[in-house]
């Protein structure tokens, strides 16, 4: 069930229904059992109130006009003419100690046994009707009252209060569940102008929702909406500077390998040639280097500083970046160390972050180191950070363009980067809630430090 109203109209009704028919269930067994006990106690009375009459004192001549009197009265009634239709389902009956019959009404039934039990009871004539009746015993005077009532009289009032609840409940259950529907769309309207304010925007706008007013339940999705705008247009923001910038930087290493193509196309002897195919191969790799640090600026660029992480090893992490790096560091005729202290080191980072920056940190130290230099890794525990650090022994960096190497694209003193490797250590940096740093080493080289927080 798609619709929002429906489902709430349909939970609302059934509760209601339900709750309608628990109470009706219980009102009816109630209304029966109060029936049953003032109709009881009617039939009691009136049983008491013949035995009064009965005990009259008076001689037996008197008493048999008076049974003749009580007989002639009762056998002249006439419900539809002056009486009421009930007349003919109630009755009476009076026996002597003899089991004569001395008093009793038109309606009375006939049983096939007399009934002796005193009390109440539920009995059946000889026209199988269904009477509810009670007997009294009078001992000391040698009567038995028998007082009795059709029970269609009590089901036909049963009836009666069902007709009187139940039908007008329904009617009025219906009736409410319209108003309720209208109830549920009225307040269900500002969702709807919500909607429609958000079809009728354009597709590409990227705007913050300012919905005014807007009820208290709707804030937050207003709010969630403008999150997720406002990462849409950072993702979109990403792309264009990627695009950007990879159309700047691509644009020149093309047009020199098609240089150096067109050259390798028109050499004239074979020095020429191999000449013109070492620079064709040198751009090839500058422009594969410049691609790769692109791919990893775009990857790192999304990752937010507070995304979850799983604790690692430091320092095995470290030790297995560098044991890739060092066939490529001896390659260059450059010897690579690692010192630290610690044995196990647990932090929450990616891994994958740490590989990316020491591969970059460790890139620009062999690149600017002299022939047989040493770079070294070193990382140590602080209070509540670890620092990792890459030492080498090149010139240093002038203190004036320390800010600027950390700008994207700009490369010092290195014709074969791409100016993305500091870059992407300080956007790691970030990431990893710490700060990278750049210094001049008082015997010569440069070190530079990534903090990694350990909590």
């Amino acid at each position: 069930m798609n619709s929002i109203r429906r489902r709430t109209l349909t939970l609302i009704l059934v509760l209601l229904f339900l709750g309608l028919l628990i109470m009706t269930a219980f009102n009816l067994h109630d209304s029966n059992h109060e029936i049953d006990e003032v109709y009881d106690a009617q039939l009691a009375q009136n049983a008491r109130l013949l035995q009064g009459v009965m005990r009259m004192p008076m001689a037996s001549e008197q008493h048999a006009e008076l049974y003749r009197a009580f007989n002639q009265a009762l056998s002249q009634a006439a419900p539809k003419v002056d009486g009421h239709p009930y007349e003919s389902k109630i009755a009476f009956q009076v026996w002597n100690s003899q089991g004569a019959l001395l008093v009793h009404t038109a309606s009375a039934p006939s049983f096939t046994s007399p009934q002796v039990t005193p009390g109440f009871s539920d009995v059946t004539d000889v026209t199988s009707r269904k009477w509810r009746a009670f007997v009294l015993d009078d001992t000391q005077y040698g009567l038995k009252i028998w007082v009795g009532e059709r029970d269609d009289v009590r089901a036909d009032l049963v009836d009666r209060i069902v007709r009187h609840t139940v039908v007008p409940n329904l009617i009025g259950s219906l009736l409410l569940a319209v108003v309720i529907w209208m109830a549920i769309g009225w307040g269900l309207k500002p969702l709807i102008d919500m909607a429609k304010t958000l079809r009728a925007r354009h597709s590409g706008s990227l705007e913050p929702l300012q919905l005014t007013p807007l009820p208290t339940e709707l804030e937050p999705m207003q709010a969630a909406l403008n999150r997720v705008l406002a990462q849409i247009q950072e993702v979109m923001g990403r792309e264009r500077r990627f695009i950007a910038d990879a159309a700047h930087e691509m644009r020149t290493p093309l047009a020199v390998l098609r240089v150096h193509a067109q050259n390798l196309m028109e050499a004239r002897n074979e020095e020429d040639r191999l000449e013109s195919l070492e620079h064709l191969i040198d751009g090839v790799d500058r422009t594969t280097r410049l691609v790769n640090q692109l791919l990893t600026m775009a990857r790192i660029e999304p990752q937010s500083a507070t995304q979850e992480a799983s604790s690692i090893d430091l320092v095995a992490t470290v030790r297995e970046s560098l044991v890739q790096l060092t066939p490529w560091v001896l390659s260059k005729g450059l010897e690579l160390a690692f010192d630290t202290v610690e044995e196990v080191s647990l932090v929450k980072v990616d891994a994958g972050a740490i590989h990316i920056a020491l591969n970059n940190l460790v890139t620009n130290a062999a690149n600017f180191s002299p022939p047989q230099g040493l770079i070294t890794v070193r990382l140590v525990k602080k209070e509540d950070h670890y620092e990792l650090s890459v030492e080498d022994e090149g010139p240093g960096i002038d203190e004036s363009e320390r800010d600027r190497l950390f700008e994207r694209f700009y490369s010092r003193g290195n014709a074969q980067g791409a100016g993305l490797g500091l870059t992407i250590v300080q956007a790691i940096a970030f990431r990893l809630g710490g700060q990278i740093r750049l210094e001049n080493r008082p015997t010569g080289g440069l070190r530079a430090t990534l903090d990694i927080r350990r909590f």
